[in-house]
């Protein structure tokens, strides 16, 4: 009984040690920090081209925001980790928000953090020296639902602070973060001018070259036909032919952006070189002369309908350069199509060439070429 009353005794001395272990251990632990509270700035913009829709926190493993020293009278002099009140992608989407009311803006942004850290270490005098980083990420989707990153910002601050008094830590914070709206503000203001990743939308206009500018080339004016003085080339073994010319057309684009939108010139060229255009001897009649001149009204056309393929529809402001070119493809490939046509159908046969004659006259009035 009484080495029961001993092994009883000595479990209870037992179990009251361990208790008593593990308040001090308890004791010799920090104290939970009290997280930063992160309140609204006040932007020195106005009228911001941008809206924060989105704000995402993407910094690797999600740490603590802040890294301070204790305050006393803690020994342990190594920064503690400090979060920010209700969790760091929501503390950010509230700075946002109340920094930036929502308002109807040109550009809808994603603010993603990729990096936000306060670090603090022990200087002289018994005070803590903070350094903070930043570094964000600020994203477009444009007209065609692509995400651009439009650009980054990365900046930090300094300062020097008593152990005891936190005071500066949160102010810095947010100035610092103040600093990247502010820099974003500023660069799209700018970038948005000429920047064509920021468009929302192309409207093409475009212009026939008329001025008879160069020796060697005749430029399509409906106020002024062939002569056969163009006509400088050699001639070649006749063959067939009694004359032959040489006509194209090309385009030019001189985009540029104006409040969003990407203001495309189109300069096109409707044009024969007069070094590869020929007629043999004594073939210098009216009859050849139209017949060549409505070689030129082909291309004129084919140029017109490449115009007005042209549209606001149908161009994208991520890909307006290589659909004209694919659409100049097409023009170019109808024009040596409906040139064969031509010569063949009108080859020996007086009758067909009124046909054409009728044919180009009709539409070229229907585009307004031709009065």
């Amino acid at each position: 009984m009484r080495a029961l009353n001993f092994r009883g005794a000595g479990k209870g001395i037992w179990w009251g040690l361990l208790l008593l272990i593990g308040l001090l251990t308890a004791a010799g632990q920090p104290v939970a920090e009290q997280p930063l509270v992160l309140r609204p700035a006040t932007p020195s913009f106005t009228s911001p081209l941008f809206t924060i829709k989105q704000v995402r926190d993407e910094r690797p493993g999600r740490p603590a925001v802040a890294w301070l020293l204790p305050t006393p009278p803690a020994t342990a002099n190594v920064a503690r980790p400090v979060g920010l009140q209700g969790g760091t992608e929501a503390a950010l989407r509230q700075f946002v928000t109340r920094t930036l009311p929502a308002r109807p803006a040109r550009y809808g942004v994603t603010l993603r953090v990729l990096e936000c850290r306060v670090q603090e270490t022990a200087a002289a005098g018994g005070q803590a020296a903070g350094q903070i980083t930043v570094r964000l990420a600020f994203d477009w989707v444009n007209a065609e639902g692509r995400t651009i990153t439009l650009t980054e910002y990365r900046g930090g601050a300094r300062y020097l602070r008593p152990l005891p008094d936190r005071t500066v830590v949160e102010p810095t914070l947010r100035q610092t973060l103040l600093g990247g709206l502010s820099y974003f503000n500023t660069w799209l203001t700018r970038a948005a001018t000429h920047d064509v990743r920021l468009a929302t939308a192309v409207h093409p206009t475009a212009r026939f070259h008329m001025a008879q500018t160069e020796a060697d080339t005749v430029f399509y004016d409906p106020a002024r036909p062939l002569v056969w003085s163009d006509f400088t080339g050699q001639p070649r073994s006749q063959g067939r032919y009694a004359a032959s010319v040489f006509p194209g057309f090309a385009y030019q684009g001189r985009p540029r952006v104006v409040n969003g939108v990407v203001e495309l010139e189109l300069i096109l060229k409707v044009f024969v070189v007069r070094s590869s255009s020929w007629v043999g001897p004594g073939q210098q009649t009216a009859e050849h002369l139209n017949h060549e001149q409505r070689h030129f009204d082909i291309v004129r056309l084919v140029a017109e309908r490449f115009r007005r393929k042209a549209t606001p529809d149908s161009l994208t402001v991520e890909d307006y350069n290589s659909i004209l070119q694919l659409q100049y493809l097409k023009s170019f490939t109808e024009m040596n199509r409906l040139q064969e046509q031509y010569d063949a159908e009108t080859h020996g046969s007086p009758l067909a060439q009124e046909r054409w004659n009728r044919r180009l006259d009709e539409e070229l009035r229907q585009y307004g070429i031709k009065k």
